[in-house]
């Protein structure tokens, strides 16, 4: 947030999630940071990359209580096992 183009310095929505293998307008967080109140693995497709499963990338083992450092467009249902997740922006 707050370096990212359009970003405020300060979080100004926050939504629970689901995580999807659907990529639709439904699903797409629109250049959201992550709260992850349940660590494990997440994967998420990184804003600029093509929505498709195959293009995810899994961050492994992130903690509870953590910000996951990366803006994204969706958070992928396959490969993820943390579960709390907030999408913020």
């Amino acid at each position: 947030m707050g370096s990212f183009t359009n970003q405020p310095d300060f979080a100004t929505q926050a939504t629970a999630i689901t995580a999807s293998d659907t990529m639709d307008g439904t699903t797409n967080l629109g250049k959201a940071a992550l709260y992850v109140g349940t660590g494990g693995d997440v994967a998420v497709i990184v804003n600029g990359t093509s929505p498709q499963v195959a293009n995810a990338v899994v961050f492994k083992n992130v903690s509870d209580g953590c910000w996951l450092p990366v803006i994204c467009d969706y958070v992928i249902a396959t490969g993820t096992s943390a579960s709390d997740i907030v999408a913020v922006k």
